[in-house]
């Protein structure tokens, strides 16, 4: 076998399209949606060199038209967990013994593929299926999985090259990094294509194997992302995408001895019995799990009597009503002083006027639907109840139908009381709360950020007094894995920002970082002595 040091191309962010009128890539997307809706699709399963189907057909229909059927998706139980397990075992040895720069040729060029031949088949169906605005799909699917993909690929060859810094005279130390022991099992989101299609492709890339199941809200553009993985040449196995009830997966996962990990991305409940359940299971394993989650987010924009207020509420308003406030980092509590608050209000509420809402395939709406009738049910009892409380005070928005899709509109409520319910619980949803504090109170109100909520995912401060903004980043250094100084909250790059929270938020791993990748690896150090003791004797010992 040929050896050599490869250096793999350097990543750099992939160009966003603008979708403008007029340009190309406007009329392309719009005829993969066109393409898209024409037609029902069957999605089977993958596991191993299968594509398997089932009599259980689950209908997919956008969240924005739920009369509207895009295809069907067949649903597994037990017995397709056990399989796609063994049929990632068995291609297990292969994979992992396949060269890395082997390995990284497939992940770049599943980028390449997703950049041209499959960014508006990926954007269309993300857009449909999961109901994100061009713009949306595009920064998400297209842009943040080809930056995850291609900068992961990196940061690989950085954790190959790292060996240890000396090597004394007769002595030669390395280190190697081995995939872990078993299977992986991938459990990703319904709101970022990117992020289930990270989730498997990073453990895979270090030479592990996965057992991938999907939101069920996703799996229409899931299934695309397989298409592309095994069109870059990912062997049959080594990625398995199943759809099955949760529990029903977790009981066959979780109990399996060659379990080795959990890369998660969804709710903190869901996450912690997860957590609970390995624990009490981990004598059954051959190793210790890795666990690695990036749960809720009750995430916060805080504004200093000293800020910019125009940017100050354009933060607020894209950061809580982008794709319809569904993403972990969204702003979904805020807190403005009282002597900002009247032109800050005005401001927003003449921007949330001009918001247009409804389908995707529309690309003058700003605002589209949330992702299904639980999400839509959860979210109009808590505005129901905003309206009745003494405490709140809806100054925009509060409606809500789902006649033709599951619609709730951009909601700004104002509490009185710092601790209000929906200042307090993840809501996932276009539903803002304001606190409005005295500008006397900012140390106080520090404390309140601070304290309000279980998670510590993204939060922001919009201020202008440099001593304010080093005392917020000081006092809020817990509150959030991500923190943003004059700008929202939302939007972290790859190679930029990598991504995560703790505290309730998730074990900070950093998604699109060299941290993440090194959680799916077990290194071994390395000695090797040229000229070997041959005699037990140390100098010590001997006589005067």
């Amino acid at each position: 076998m040929l050896k050599g040091f490869f250096n793999v191309p350097v990543p750099t962010n992939e160009p966003i399209y603008s979708y403008a009128p007029g340009t190309k890539e406007r009329a392309l997307l719009k005829n993969a949606l066109a393409e898209a809706r024409s037609k029902q699709i069957d999605i089977p399963m993958y596991i191993g060199n299968a594509e398997v189907t089932t009599n259980k057909k689950v209908a997919i229909r956008p969240p924005h038209d739920h009369q509207h059927i895009l295809g069907y998706f067949n649903y597994g139980d037990k017995s397709h967990v056990e399989k796609a397990i063994e049929a990632a075992l068995a291609a297990k040895k292969d994979w992992e013994n396949l060269a890395w720069e082997h390995r990284a040729a497939i992940f770049l060029k599943a980028a390449d593929l997703v950049a041209g031949k499959y960014r508006y088949e990926l954007n269309a169906a993300t857009m449909l299926g999961q109901s994100k605005n061009a713009f949306q799909a595009e920064i998400d699917a297209a842009c943040e999985l080809i930056d995850f993909l291609r900068f992961n690929v990196s940061y690989m060859e950085e954790i190959y090259k790292q060996q240890p810094p000396v090597s004394p005279r007769g002595v030669w130390n390395r280190l190697e990094q081995r995939p872990l022991e078993g299977f992986i099992f991938a459990l990703t989101p319904f709101n970022f294509t990117a992020i289930a299609g990270n989730l498997p492709t990073s453990c895979a890339m270090m030479g592990n194997v996965v057992v991938w199941k999907p939101a069920d809200t996703q799996v229409y553009a899931a299934n695309v992302l397989m298409k592309i993985f095994k069109e870059a040449g990912v062997p049959d196995g080594v990625i398995n995408l199943i759809y099955a009830d949760g529990p029903e997966v977790g009981e066959v996962v979780f109990n399996h001895p060659d379990f080795a990990g959990i890369h998660f991305t969804g709710s903190t409940p869901v996450f912690q019995h997860i957590w609970k359940t390995i624990g009490t299971n981990i004598h059954k394993y051959k190793s210790y799990p890795r666990i690695v989650g990036e749960t809720g987010g009750k995430d916060f924009i805080l504004v200093h009597a000293s800020a910019d207020y125009k940017a100050a509420a354009t933060g607020i308003v894209r950061g809580a009503f982008e794709y319809q406030g569904q993403k972990c980092s969204a702003a979904s509590r805020a807190y403005i002083p009282k002597s900002l608050w009247p032109q800050m209000k005005e401001m927003m509420l003449a921007d949330i006027a001009t918001f247009k809402m409804g389908p995707t395939e529309d690309f003058a709406n700003f605002v589209n639907a949330v992702i299904d009738e639980k999400s839509f049910k959860k979210l109009a009892k808590y505005l129901d109840q905003a309206k009745n409380d003494a405490d709140a005070e809806i100054i925009c928005g509060g409606n809500y139908d789902q006649s033709k899709g599951y619609f709730i509109e951009p909601t700004i409520i104002v509490a009185s009381q710092p601790k209000y319910t929906t200042m307090c619980e993840e809501l996932f949803g276009p539903v803002l709360t304001i606190y409005v504090y005295d500008d006397k109170d900012f140390e106080k109100t520090l404390k309140l950020v601070d304290e309000t909520s279980i998670y510590a995912l993204t939060g922001a401060i919009f201020a202008q007094d440099r001593y304010a903004i080093e005392q917020a980043s000081v006092a809020l250094r817990n509150a959030a894995g991500n923190f943003y100084i004059n700008d929202k909250c939302t939007g972290a790059v790859v190679g930029q920002q990598p991504f995560g929270g703790a505290r309730g938020s998730g074990t900070n791993d950093k998604a699109g970082s060299m941290i993440n990748l090194l959680r799916w690896v077990s290194p071994r150090t390395i000695k090797e002595s040229f000229e070997p003791p041959v005699d037990y004797r140390y100098p010590f010992l001997e006589q005067e």
